[in-house]
């Protein structure tokens, strides 16, 4: 059996293009071809599993999965979020429609770099929004 190929992502190698993968279908019935190995001949086909119809795939690639591990700052807010009696309000002004109270929660992001970023969604037009940095004293850091 042989092995899969190795990834470019830890190759520090370009990013390149990735095939599509199509679906395939039976030319004598048009029902859908399945992967299959030919043992005999160590190849891989597309075998169909009505008529028994088979062709030689012209890929080794049959199936990708592309994982996407990066979740934005506000991943998971619904409508419903400020209906939820679990997160904490505010009476931070909406700075859209002006309405007094909000639903706050923290950044979903987690990194050194973004700190606590608190997000604010408006109970009464949903607009996420951030207040503005306060700029720092500067006898904080001294």
């Amino acid at each position: 059996m042989s092995s899969p190929a190795p990834s470019l992502a830890g190759a520090g190698l370009a990013k390149k293009k990735l095939e599509p993968i199509p679906f395939k279908f039976c030319p004598e019935c048009s029902n859908m071809l399945y992967p299959k190995e030919d043992v005999s001949r160590r190849k891989l086909m597309w075998v169909c599993r009505t008529c028994q119809f088979s062709e030689d795939a012209t890929s080794t690639c049959v199936y990708r999965n592309i994982l996407n591990n990066s979740a934005g700052e506000t991943a998971g807010v619904t409508q419903d979020v400020t209906s939820d009696p679990t997160l904490p309000r505010s009476d931070v002004p909406c700075p859209v429609c002006e309405h007094p109270k909000c639903v706050s929660f923290q950044s979903q992001q987690r990194n050194a770099l973004t700190g606590m970023k608190l997000f604010y969604v408006c109970c009464d037009c949903s607009n996420i929004f951030q207040l503005p940095d306060k700029p720092r004293d500067q006898t904080e850091g001294n």
